[in-house]
């Protein structure tokens, strides 16, 4: 069975997190909302930070904040970034394999693993938010009422 890692399950979910805010948000922030432990919160912006997916602000009012907006981030980014390169097989792309000299289906993987790439890099995180149900959908931030406050 092909299965992605719940990291990158919960990735799209931290990305799509951090798109309802232009401000930057703590790990701490997104985990409260999303219901993710902290530490794999942390985990998960640690390495989309590293793929470009996310800024990291450091200091007192540090935090985390989406890179692009959602609609410029395709899932094969995701992915790749969490999983490693797409590939269904040892072999695709000229991987390790111990039978490459003996198998028949050397390099027929290879259409099969193109064709699942740019399938995912077609769609894009905004796709995938506009098809969750609303029942599902991570609530936007309160408004703050600035006259409340005054």
């Amino acid at each position: 069975m092909f299965r992605l890692s719940k990291l990158t399950d919960y990735a799209v979910v931290v990305l799509v997190r951090l798109s309802r805010q232009a401000e930057v948000q703590t790990a701490q922030a997104i985990a409260g909302a999303t219901g993710i432990p902290e530490p794999t919160v942390a985990k998960v912006l640690k390495t989309l930070s590293g793929h470009a997916l996310v800024c990291s602000q450091r200091g007192a009012h540090g935090g985390y904040r989406i890179a692009r907006p959602l609609a410029d981030i395709p899932v094969a980014a995701v992915i790749s970034a969490m999983d490693g390169p797409i590939a269904l097989t040892a072999c695709v792309d000229g991987g390790d394999c111990e039978t490459r000299g003996l198998c028949p289906m050397h390099g027929r993987w290879d259409p099969v693993n193109e064709a699942i790439e740019q399938a995912l890099g077609s769609i894009t995180l905004a796709d995938m938010e506009r098809g969750i149900p609303r029942a599902f959908r991570i609530p936007d931030p309160a408004p703050v009422d600035t006259l409340a406050i005054i």
